[in-house]
């Protein structure tokens, strides 16, 4: 079974995660070509509804996505790093598979990948970006 993610979407990056709260996991892609965020919800029965999508900006380039709860809402947000503009994204989740208007933050040169977890042991998730510009990684202390 195959789902569109849209022509010329590319997409680059998934994660699975419940982002609804109906205990069923469903889908995140970066799709790097149109420049979203695509959230395709579970139904329960093996299939996913068409994508919702939510622009990342004109010219991002979406290339990898992590999903984790990073407001302490108990709901999953969305975090993407954009090759591009030398940035990641953040979507709070707004509840029923819905999410805000992205908060971004500034990382190093080309930030292709982002991966979350808690480096400090505070008991809340930090964000790791790793910067193919730069040869670096960059590390969010809870954001």
């Amino acid at each position: 079974i195959t789902y569109a993610t849209g022509t010329g979407s590319y997409p680059y990056s998934v994660a699975v995660v419940d982002v609804n709260s109906d205990t069923k996991p469903d889908i995140i892609v970066a799709n790097k070509g149109l420049a979203t965020v695509g959230v395709l919800l579970n139904t329960g029965s093996g299939t996913f509804l068409t994508q919702i999508t939510y622009a990342t900006g004109t010219g991002s380039r979406p290339y990898s996505v992590a999903v984790v709860d990073v407001n302490n809402d108990n709901k999953p947000d969305i975090i993407v790093a954009d090759a591009n503009s030398n940035t990641i994204y953040v979507l709070l989740n707004a509840g029923s598979g819905t999410f805000l208007n992205q908060t971004t933050y500034a990382t190093g040169t080309q930030p292709y990948s982002v991966a979350v977890a808690d480096v400090n042991n505070d008991n809340k998730p930090d964000i790791i970006v790793g910067n193919y510009g730069l040869n670096t990684v960059s590390v969010f202390l809870h954001c």
